[in-house]
């Protein structure tokens, strides 16, 4: 990913201060499941370290990656939009280090100091629109192998 799609970095020194203030650090190990889809965004993630899988549930015994993210990337977004509910779920792939933030907080902070929150909003923005199109990149891959395959 390009620095464009890092959430930290994107933030003006001041703004990323008052965001860090909220931040608590936390760590997954290996294989932990981080949430699932359908089930209450209350919080997101910056990754410091480790990399975690974003998959989605495709039958009740397969799941199918979608993405994988790493050191400076946001893990979660579903938090910044009602209803707040996981639309994928996110697994450790190795031992992860996070600051992990309050939905909520987050929320108010950015009430209160609407220039952080139209940054946020942008970068989020962002990060998505790149996820969409690689997503989108991985599936066309998948499509033209298959039928490539017959």
């Amino acid at each position: 990913m390009t620095k464009a799609t890092k959430l930290l970095p994107a933030l003006p020194p001041p703004q990323r201060e008052r965001l860090m203030a909220l931040a608590r650090e936390v760590s997954f190990p290996e294989d932990a499941r981080i949430f699932e889809a359908g089930g209450i965004a209350d919080r997101f993630w910056v990754i410091r370290s480790g990399a975690v899988s974003l998959d989605q549930q495709v039958t009740s015994l397969q799941r199918v990656t979608v993405a994988t993210l790493g050191a400076g990337d946001l893990l979660g977004w579903s938090w910044l939009f009602p209803p707040y509910e996981w639309d994928f779920g996110a697994e450790a792939f190795s031992p992860v280090r996070a600051y992990e933030f309050d939905a909520a907080a987050v929320r108010r902070l950015c009430d209160e100091d609407q220039h952080l929150g139209m940054i946020l909003l942008r970068q989020v923005a962002e990060i998505l629109a790149y996820r969409l199109e690689a997503t989108r990149g991985k599936l066309l891959e998948q499509y033209r192998h298959r039928h490539s395959a017959l």
